[in-house]
C-alpha cells in the first residue's frame, strides 16, 4: 500500500493480520507492534511477540516482555544527571580500555529545560505611556523576555519575567553550558532551551510525532520519560510513561525496557459534564476513583461515548495525573479529535494524512462511539461525567478530593485531627489564632486557612485552553466587579508554553489576570515542583514566629505533598485555574462559596463566585476565535534556537568532558570507582544497621527534595565551605549534577517523619552512639565504621516523582537494601538500577507484626542462585528470623543487580562489544 503523500512505497507491520490481535486493548497493540518490529531473537524474541499476542492469558501471570520505545524525553533536573552519567561512563570505558564514544544514545532523546526557573519575583511592574495606543505583545517585539499588557491608559510592562529569567541564567549558567556540551558531544540528543515551556506541554504541542517515519518505515510514536507525568502524552494516543533516570539512560543506549506485561483496566466514560465543570474537576474525581479501584502497575485505557465529548487537552489533563492514581499508563487511542488537535497545533498537513491512514491500516484508530470487543475481556470500571462536581484535592495528597462545597468544613476538621494526611494536630484552643502584621505600610491579618500562595502553574492545567481562558474571563469579571487580591499573597502565572501567553494576550484577558497579580513570571514548572520562591518576610514571621499557623497554598498543579510547594505552607490544595483565582480573592480556603461572598467591593456590594464564573459557551467562543494553528507555528518554529542568552553560551567540542574540580554544580560521580571488567558474585548483607525507620507514603520528595537548600543543612554547610553565600545555594534540583550536594540532601526534607526522632525533620538516631544528628552525618559515621545500612518503611515507599536521585542518594549513603510493605513502580525500578535491594514484607506481615523496632542489626542472606521475586531469609541480632520477598521482578533486573546496577552492566556490555 502506498500513501498518496509519500514519494515512495512505505513499509509497516500490519499487526491486525496476526491472529486475535483485534481483541487486544489498543495500548497493548503498541507493545505488540514494537516487539514485532524489533524482533531479532536476541534482545526481542519470537516468544515475546507470542506472549504479547496471547495477552488475554498472560496478563495475570507476571510474564516478562521487552519494550523498545521510539524515543526518550527528559527535563533538566533529571537530564543533567543523565548527561553527567554518560560523561562519567565515557571516562570509565576509556579507563577499562574501551572506546568511550560507544557511550552514545542510539534512541532519539529530547531534553526540555523547564525545572530551573523560580518565582523569585512576582507582581512587579513598570509603566510606560505610549500615546494612549493599544499595543499587542507581538508589536512590542519583547516576548518572551519582557511581558506586555496593553490598554488605553498606557503600557504596563512586567519586569518579573525578565528578572526571574535573568536570575535563572545567573544561577544555572554552568549547568546550561554543560547541557549544551552534551547536545554536541552525544548524537541524537536535542535540547529545548530554557524559556520554552514545560516538557510535557511542549511534548504535546510540538515534539509528539504520533506516527514515526524513518527511512520509509512507519511505526507508532512511543516513549519513556524521566518525569512521572510523561503519561500526559497518552491523552494524544502516544503510549508513554515515566521511568527512572537510570533506566532511561539504558534505553537511550539501546537497551529495551524489561517490563511485566501489564493488566489493562478499561475505564468507560459516559454522560456529559455539567456546564460549570472543568477538566480539573474531572481529573481529581478520576484520581480518587482509580485510587479506590487499585490500578498500581496497570495500564488504564479510556473508552465510551463520554470520551468523545472530551478535547485532547481534557484527555491530556486526565492522562497527566496518571501517577497520582497509581497506574503505569492512561491511554486514549487516537481518533478524529486527535487528528483535529494535530491540525490545530500547526502540524504539517501531509503528515496528518499519513498518520490517519497508517493508524487505520494497522487497526490503531479509535471510534469512541463504538465499543469493540477489545474490552470484553477487561475489568471495566465506569464514570458518569454528570456526577462530577467542582472540587479541589488536599491538604497533603492529590488523591484526597474535597468538593468545593465541603472545603470549609473539611479544612476545619483537618485542623484539629491527628497529625496525618488529613490532620495537623492543632490544639482546639489555638484554632482561632489570628496574627496581625504590616506589609507595605498596610495592616493585614492571617489565620489558619489563609491563602499565602496562589499559583496558576503546571502542565496539568496550563496546557488546557478551556481552563486558562476560563481563568482569564473570571479575572476580567472580577476586576470589572471591583475585586482584588491582597498584595501579600504570592500570586503567579507560569504557562507551559508561549502559545498560552499568545492566546491570553490576543483574547484580551491577560491584562485582567495581571491586575489580580497573575502575571507571567516564567515558562516552567515553578510552584508545582517547589520552585515557589520566598514569601515576604513579614508573612513568614507571622506564620512561624508568632502564630504557628496552618496557612495554605492553592495551585493548579498535580502534587501537593508536605514540604513540596513551600516550607511554610503546611496545607496545599490542587484546584483548577479559575478556582485558584477565586481562593486568592477570598484570601482563605475557609469559605463556602455558595453561602458566602468572595468579597465586598468598594460600593459595598457582595460579590459571589457565581456572579463572575464564566459559562462554558463563553469560554468556547473565545477559544474558537483565538486558539489557532498560526500561534503554534509562530511559537515553535523558533523554539530550538532559544533566546540570545542561550545562543551566546559557549560549550567545548571535546568528546570527553573536562571536569572542573572547583565546580559546585557539575562533578564526576563516584558510581564507577573501582569498576572491574570481571563480574563479582553478590554477597549477603551482614550486621546492617537501620538508618531510618519510616512510615507509609514516603515520597521521593522526602527522600531527595528538589526545593531550596535550608541554611542549616549538611548541603548548606558543604556549599558554605566552598565560598557560596545562601543567595547562591540555588535548589537541590539544580544541584543534581553534583553528587556531594545530593548525598547531603538525601532525606533532607523538613517534613520527613522518622520514628527514631518522633517528629518531623531531617534527622535520625546514630544507634551506636545514641546521638541525634542530620541523616547524612549519621550515614557518614556508619560508612567510616564499615557498617552497611538499611531503611525500614511502610506502604507506597517512593511514591511521587520519578526521581533517580532518590535511589542514587541512598546508594551514596551506604544503604544496601530497603524493607517496605509496598513500592511505587518507578522508584522500585530506580533502586534496582542502583543495585539496592528492594525487599518487601510477606503478605500480612509488617514491622509492627514482626515486632521490629529498627534498633536491631540485620543479616540479609543472599543465595548464589537467584530467581525473580524469591524469598530471602533475614536474621536479627535478637535471634529472630523471618523472610521477605526480594522484589527483583524479572531476570533482567537480577542481571542488573549482579552487575551492581544497570549502568555498570551497560559499561561492561559496551566493552565486550
Amino acid at each position: 500500500t502506498s500513501f498518496p503523500t509519500a514519494a515512495y512505497l512505505p513499509c509497516y507491520y500490519i499487526i491486525k493480520n496476526l491472529a486475535f490481535s483485534w481483541r487486544l486493548p489498543f495500548s497493548v497493540r503498541v507493545l505488540l507492534e514494537a516487539a514485532l518490529r524489533n524482533c531479532d531473537e536476541f534482545l526481542v524474541k519470537k516468544s515475546d511477540v507470542e506472549n504479547i499476542l496471547n495477552w488475554k492469558e498472560t496478563q495475570k501471570k507476571s510474564v516478562e516482555v521487552p519494550f523498545r520505545p521510539a524515543r526518550v524525553i527528559l527535563q533538566d533536573f533529571t537530564g543533567v544527571p543523565a548527561v553527567v552519567d554518560f560523561a562519567a561512563m565515557r571516562d570509565a570505558v576509556k579507563k577499562l580500555g574501551g572506546d568511550p564514544e560507544k557511550i552514545n544514545p542510539v534512541c532519539p532523546a529530547d531534553l526540555v529545560i523547564d525545572h530551573s526557573i523560580q518565582v523569585d519575583f512576582n507582581r512587579k511592574q513598570v509603566t510606560a505611556h505610549v500615546h494612549n495606543e493599544i499595543l499587542s505583545w507581538k508589536e512590542c517585539g519583547c516576548w518572551p523576555l519582557v511581558e506586555i499588557q496593553g490598554h488605553r491608559d498606557g503600557l504596563h510592562m512586567s519586569d518579573s519575567l525578565q528578572k526571574n529569567q535573568d536570575l535563572e541564567f545567573e544561577r544555572n549558567r554552568e549547568r546550561f553550558e554543560f547541557l549544551k556540551w552534551g547536545s554536541q558531544a552525544f548524537k541524537k540528543m536535542r535540547i529545548i532551551p530554557p524559556g520554552s515551556g514545560i516538557v510535557h506541554q511542549v511534548n504535546l504541542e510540538y515534539l509528539a510525532r504520533v506516527v514515526f517515519e524513518q527511512d520509509g518505515l512507519y511505526y507508532p510514536d512511543s516513549l519513556v520519560g524521566t518525569d512521572s507525568h510523561t503519561t500526559m502524552i497518552d491523552g494524544l494516543g502516544v503510549l508513554g510513561w515515566g521511568v527512572g533516570g537510570i533506566e532511561a539512560e539504558a534505553v537511550m543506549l539501546g537497551q529495551p525496557i524489561s517490563m511485566v506485561l501489564p493488566e489493562v483496566i478499561g475505564y468507560r466514560m459516559v454522560g456529559i459534564p455539567d456546564k460549570l465543570i472543568t477538566s480539573t474537576d474531572i481529573v481529581l474525581t478520576v484520581t480518587k476513583h482509580l485510587r479506590q479501584v487499585g490500578v498500581v502497575g496497570k495500564f488504564v485505557e479510556f473508552f465510551g461515548e463520554g470520551v468523545a465529548q472530551l478535547s485532547i487537552a481534557d484527555r491530556a489533563t486526565i492522562a497527566n495525573m496518571c501517577p497520582e492514581y497509581g497506574a503505569t499508563a492512561a491511554f486514549f487511542p487516537v481518533d478524529n479529535v486527535s487528528i483535529k488537535y494535530l491540525e490545530q497545533t500547526g502540524r504539517d498537513a501531509d503528515k496528518l494524512e499519513y498518520i490517519e491512514k497508517y493508524l487505520k491500516k494497522v487497526g490503531m484508530f479509535r471510534d469512541y462511539q463504538y465499543v469493540k470487543s477489545a474490552y470484553v475481556s477487561l475489568q471495566v470500571v465506569e464514570m458518569d461525567l454528570t456526577t462530577v462536581v467542582p472540587c479541589c484535592s488536599g491538604p497533603k495528597r492529590p488523591q484526597d478530593k474535597v468538593a468545593v462545597t465541603d472545603m470549609k468544613k473539611d479544612f476545619e476538621a483537618c485542623l484539629g485531627a491527628k497529625q496525618g494526611f488529613k490532620g495537623f494536630g492543632v490544639a482546639p484552643e489555638k484554632h482561632s489564632n489570628c496574627v496581625n502584621f504590616a506589609y507595605n505600610g498596610t495592616e493585614f491579618s492571617l489565620t489558619h486557612g489563609s491563602v499565602v500562595i496562589a499559583a496558576i502553574t503546571s502542565c496539568t492545567n496550563t496546557s488546557n485552553p478551556s481552563v486558562m481562558l476560563g481563568a482569564g474571563l473570571l479575572a476580567k469579571k472580577a476586576v470589572e466587579a471591583g475585586l482584588s487580591v491582597k498584595p501579600y499573597i504570592k500570586t503567579s502565572l507560569s504557562p507551559g508554553s508561549g502559545v498560552v501567553t499568545y492566546y491570553l494576550k490576543e483574547s484580551g484577558v491577560m491584562f485582567y489576570l495581571a491586575q489580580l497579580g497573575f502575571e507571567v513570571v516564567g515558562y516552567g514548572c515553578m510552584t508545582c515542583i517547589g520552585n515557589s520562591g520566598p514569601l515576604p518576610e513579614p508573612v513568614v514571621e507571622a506564620i512561624t514566629k508568632v502564630g504557628d499557623l496552618v496557612v495554605t497554598g492553592v495551585l493548579s498543579g498535580n502534587r501537593n505533598f508536605e514540604g513540596r510547594v513551600h516550607p511554610n505552607t503546611r496545607a496545599n490544595y490542587l484546584a483548577s485555574p479559575p478556582l485558584v483565582i477565586a481562593y486568592a480573592i477570598a484570601g482563605t480556603v475557609c469559605i463556602d462559596f455558595e453561602k458566602e461572598p468572595l468579597a465586598v467591593n468598594a460600593s459595598g456590594k457582595e460579590i459571589f463566585l457565581r456572579d463572575i464564573w464564566p459559562t462554558r459557551e463563553e469560554i468556547q467562543d473565545v477559544e474558537r476565535e483565538f486558539v489557532i494553528p498560526a500561534m503554534f507555528k509562530e511559537v515553535y518554529e523558533k523554539i530550538e534556537k532559544g533566546n540570545e542568552r542561550w545562543s551566546n553560551l559557549k560549550a567545548s567540542s571535546d568528546k570527553l568532558y573536562s571536569w572542573d574540580p572547583n565546580s559546585t554544580y557539575i562533578k564526576s560521580p563516584p558510581f564507577f570507582d573501582g569498576l572491574t571488567r570481571e563480574l563479582l558474585p553478590p554477597r549477603s548483607i551482614m550486621n546492617a544497621h537501620v538508618l531510618l525507620n519510616l512510615g507509609d507514603s514516603v515520597t521521593t520528595d522526602h527522600i531527595s527534595p528538589a526545593g531550596n537548600i535550608a541554611r542549616n543543612s549538611s548541603a548548606a554547610r558543604y556549599l558554605s565551605k566552598r565560598g557560596l553565600s545562601p543567595r547562591d545555594f540555588n535548589s537541590y534540583g539544580s544541584r543534581r549534577g553534583n553528587d556531594a550536594v545530593m548525598a547531603r540532601g538525601t532525606f533532607a526534607n523538613i517534613r520527613l517523619f522518622n520514628k527514631f526522632v518522633g517528629k518531623q525533620g531531617p534527622q535520625t538516631l546514630h544507634l551506636p552512639s545514641g546521638e541525634m544528628m542530620d541523616v547524612f552525618d549519621a550515614a557518614e559515621k556508619y560508612q567510616q565504621d564499615g557498617v552497611p545500612l538499611l531503611v525500614l518503611a511502610g506502604k507506597e515507599y517512593g511514591s511521587g516523582s520519578s526521581r533517580d536521585w532518590a535511589a542514587k542518594g541512598p546508594f551514596l549513603l551506604g544503604i544496601k537494601a530497603v524493607l517496605a510493605e509496598s513500592y511505587e513502580r518507578i522508584h522500585r525500578s530506580n533502586l534496582v538500577g542502583m543495585g539496592i535491594i528492594p525487599l518487601e514484607y510477606l503478605p500480612g506481615e509488617t514491622a509492627e507484626t514482626l515486632g521490629l523496632t529498627g534498633r536491631e542489626r540485620f543479616n540479609i542472606i543472599i543465595p548464589e542462585l537467584l530467581v525473580p521475586r524469591m524469598k530471602v531469609t533475614i536474621q536479627l541480632d535478637t535471634e529472630k528470623t523471618f523472610q521477605a520477598c526480594m522484589r527483583f521482578d524479572t531476570d533482567v533486573e537480577l542481571t542488573y543487580f549482579r552487575h551492581g546496577g544497570i549502568l555498570n552492566y551497560m559499561i561492561r556490555k559496551m566493552i565486550q562489544q
